[in-house]
């Protein structure tokens, strides 16, 4: 395939599932700048990430290199979920216009903090904010912005985590249309936050299997198997509790 039919291969399919090249570039950890020149026919994406990229597209190998054979669009990924406690109780104390601007830096920052570890935010629901991240090392960068959330945003903010196969693509009429996230593991996430608003003195909250074999996880706090409606089998889920970073030691 020549270069150019490869750039309007790979524009032409993230702007129908209303993907930026920025969340391209994080997705599959590269600069925006390599995102850019795939986009206008200057460069070709790496054998080695042919693979994600057509994921994320929701597209075959075969097809991004003209074949024309339909692929999959579910990936593997960590899905972060976040609610503020108080915010309908906010929402009714001030007018819609005030609360729309507190809601906006609320998700200033949570946005930022994904962005900073190479994540994709996906939609932002009145207080809540729904994000995901992919490719190399997904569940410990996830963790990283669920901490420095929780350190920046205060003990109000809920967070749900969880890792597994998500489906990405376009919902709503066509026309409308905004790129979304579904599947267990999205839906899981969201129950996951609501037993860590209830449970957990924390606030954060995410299945057990998410956590192991990570050196840097945080310290598990209080644990429960939960049978969430939907789900075929109960799921473990524990109690996140991210330690305050030490500040360092000032020799005199």
């Amino acid at each position: 395939m020549f270069l150019p039919d490869l750039a309007k291969r790979i524009r032409g399919q993230r702007e129908k599932r209303g993907l930026k090249q920025q969340d391209v570039a994080n997705a599959l950890n590269v600069s925006p700048q390599a995102v850019s020149k795939w986009e206008r026919g200057e460069n070709a994406p790496d054998i080695g990430i042919l693979g994600g990229l057509a994921k994320l597209l929701g597209v075959s190998v075969d097809w991004i290199l003209g074949v024309g054979e339909t692929g999959r669009d579910v990936f593997e990924a960590s899905v972060l979920v976040t609610s503020i406690a108080g915010a309908y109780e906010r929402s009714l104390q001030i007018g819609p216009r005030d609360f729309a601007i507190w809601a906006n830096g609320l998700f200033y920052q949570l946005t930022e903090l994904t962005l900073r570890y190479d994540g994709v935010p996906v939609k932002y629901m009145g207080d809540r904010y729904l994000a995901f991240v992919s490719g190399p090392s997904h569940r410990e960068r996830a963790l990283r912005v669920a901490r420095e959330a929780k350190t920046m945003i205060g003990a109000d903010l809920s967070i749900g985590l969880n890792s597994g196969e998500i489906y990405l693509g376009s919902v709503g009429h066509p026309e409308y249309a905004r790129p979304d996230i579904m599947g267990e593991t999205v839906n899981i996430a969201f129950l996951t936050m609501e037993w860590a608003e209830s449970k957990a003195a924390s606030r954060v909250a995410a299945p057990k299997k998410l956590i192991e074999g990570i050196e840097s996880a945080p310290s598990i706090g209080k644990t429960a198997k939960v049978n969430f409606m939907g789900s075929e089998r109960p799921v473990e889920v524990c109690e996140l509790v991210f330690e305050p970073k030490k500040k360092p030691t000032v020799k005199r």
